[in-house]
């Protein structure tokens, strides 16, 4: 399969394929398959980071996704926006914390945790 091409992408699509990774990384944490998450998780960063290079930062399009039904969805989309909305992202990662709905909540806690300490800075 070829490598798709984020830089001829518009805004809209490169966020409707943040959300159909989003989903398929869902799929893929159901089904316990590492191999395919694993991929997923570097195409979304290679998503995010077209955004990113885009003036003004395009990942402001992201926010949009912090309501998003699909708890992958939100939880991604709110670690990828907590360095250009850290409010609305915040919050999304405390109601995803609370929801109790794993594995999304485990890992809301534990990006909660990480930036109390420290160890994550968002870019």
């Amino acid at each position: 399969m070829a490598k798709p091409n984020f830089a001829a992408m518009t805004p809209a699509e490169l966020v409707e394929r943040f959300v159909e990774i989003g989903i398929a990384q869902a799929d893929a944490l159901e089904e316990f398959d590492t191999g395919r998450f694993n991929r997923l998780f570097d195409a979304m960063r290679a998503v995010s980071d077209e955004l990113k290079h885009r003036e003004p930062d395009g990942r402001t399009a992201l926010v949009a996704l912090l309501g998003h039904p699909n708890a992958q969805v939100r939880i991604k989309a709110a670690k990828h926006t907590l360095a250009i909305a850290p409010d609305a992202a915040r919050q999304t990662l405390e109601e995803l914390s609370a929801s109790g709905r794993q594995p999304q909540a485990l890992e809301a806690g534990m990006s909660l945790w990480n930036l109390e300490q420290g160890v994550f800075r968002p870019e």
